[in-house]
């Protein structure tokens, strides 16, 4: 007993996010005191504690009362819609300990009960969802609960794929059923994280895209042709391009070629290049674009020299043994 009154008694229990909320009176109020108090000791990173918005979909249980116990979503302009209640229970911006609080009110106000224990637990959080397509390895949907990070996200998404381009592109609604211009941010840099401020902290809505690398193709005689990521930002060269295909066969011709796509025609320039100079150091290294085809040709009269010579070496020494076979 203080002062003649018995003391606020609540009854907070939190199982797997649903928040069971009694307030049982006596002699004045105090009740909502208490019940905040104990609402600040639940950890903040509990996914039932998180506010809620339109969309949302939340389940709502009143014991002893089947025909109020319900899961609803929160209507656009913010309230919960309740059998024998006359309006919404406005809940937009709560956790679930509040909303179990206001749908508490309502009920005792509009004289349906006259000492509701009221259960609340948030079923799905569409105002918080995040969106992670694109190249990485597993694309995810899922909620932002508690703090979250740009990286966080790319995480649960298990990580960027090898096809992943230079860059990590974030949407975000501006809060007015519309979005913010998108983010581009460098994964280069992002993943250095010498600049902290790129690893941007995401509060639901967002969509993270990772868009394929451009591709670069290098075919001809070489080892290992085929279509290459040009990852890189600083683009890619002609020497960096026979580092990925594992280097050019014996034989490879003395200039090369690249085709080039102009974007006005829609048709591919032939550009020269002088690959056995770039080979010997006695020309600078060749820049490739995006969607640019390097072409390795052979040398063709020096492969059949070569294999004239192979015969050649081969009859001389059938001739000297004495197999030499005539047909």
């Amino acid at each position: 007993m203080i002062n003649g009154k018995k003391p606020a008694a609540v009854l907070l229990l939190t199982v797997c996010g649903v928040i069971i909320l009694r307030a049982q009176v006596a002699g004045g109020g105090g009740a909502g005191q208490a019940q905040d108090s104990a609402e600040t000791q639940a950890a903040s990173g509990n996914l039932g504690f998180e506010p809620v918005g339109a969309g949302d979909l939340i389940y709502i249980s009143v014991t002893g009362s089947p025909e109020l116990s319900r899961s609803s979503r929160v209507t656009a302009d913010g309230k919960l819609m309740l059998p024998l209640l006359r309006e919404g229970v406005p809940v937009a911006g709560l956790t679930p300990a509040k909303i179990a609080q206001a749908v508490t009110a309502a009920l005792v106000t509009g004289k349906v009960l006259v000492d509701p224990i009221v259960s609340a637990a948030v079923l799905e959080y569409r105002t918080r969802r995040i969106s992670v397509v694109g190249a990485v390895r597993m694309p995810a949907n899922f909620q932002a609960v508690g703090e979250m990070r740009l990286l966080d996200a790319i995480a649960r998404a298990q990580g960027f794929s090898l096809e992943a381009g230079p860059e990590v592109i974030v949407s975000a609604p501006d809060g007015k059923g519309g979005e913010n211009s998108p983010l581009h941010i460098p994964i280069k840099a992002l993943l250095a994280a010498k600049d902290a401020s790129l690893n941007i902290l995401l509060h639901g809505g967002e969509e993270i895209r990772v868009p394929d690398a451009p591709k670069l193709f290098v075919v001809g005689n070489i080892k290992m042709p085929g279509s290459y990521p040009l990852a890189d930002p600083d683009g890619s060269t002609v020497l960096k391009a026979l580092a990925l295909s594992q280097g050019a066969l014996p034989f490879t011709a003395k200039r090369a070629y690249v085709y080039r796509l102009i974007a006005l025609s829609g048709k591919r320039e032939e550009i020269p290049i002088e690959l056995r100079q770039i080979l010997h150091r006695k020309s600078p290294d060749v820049a490739l674009q995006a969607n640019d085809i390097l072409y390795i040709p052979d040398n063709a009269g020096m492969r059949l020299s070569a294999t004239a010579l192979e015969h050649m070496a081969g009859f001389g020494s059938s001739v000297a043994s004495g197999l030499v076979v005539w047909h």
